[in-house]
């Protein structure tokens, strides 16, 4: 996983299992991107309006897919199994890499967020965000 965004620092993964369905890691990420709950809406909403000043990229959860992207963010590599996006800003640089592994009988989707803090402003948001992250996958693993 370094090799995906070499000088991590922190890293965490969530998984769930699916069972029944077919499903490769664009589906997966589509549905986790495309079947949120509202309030994860809304704190995007709140986040994008407070780094507003600090000229922080804004991503918007946008309904359209593109082959480009996964919801807000830019796709940087794709195979049937992974999916790999994220961007590099002045504070930090992030993947989530949404991976599907397992068969017929069941499948684990886990989805991996890589972060590399590049400045004190880049630890602090890291800081800050880290409580909400940690519910916002979860919740966004469960609408698969």
């Amino acid at each position: 996983m370094k090799a995906l965004l070499p000088g991590a620092q922190f890293g965490d993964c969530f998984v769930v299992t699916v069972s029944g369905e077919t499903l490769d890691a664009r589906q997966a990420a589509e549905r986790m991107f495309l079947r949120q709950a509202g309030w994860i809406g809304g704190l995007m909403k709140l986040r994008n309006l407070l780094v507003t000043p600090f000229g922080l990229k804004r991503p918007t959860h946008r309904k359209a897919l593109a082959r480009e992207s996964i919801g807000p963010f830019p796709v940087i590599s794709e195979t049937p199994q992974r999916l790999v996006a994220g961007f590099d800003d002045k504070h930090l640089d992030f993947r989530i890499v949404v991976d599907v592994t397992g068969g017929a009988g069941g499948r684990q989707v886990s989805a991996t967020t890589l972060v590399k803090t590049n400045n004190s402003l880049g630890r602090v948001y890291l800081t800050i965000i880290m409580p909400f992250h940690r519910m916002i996958v979860p919740a966004m693993l469960r609408k698969i």
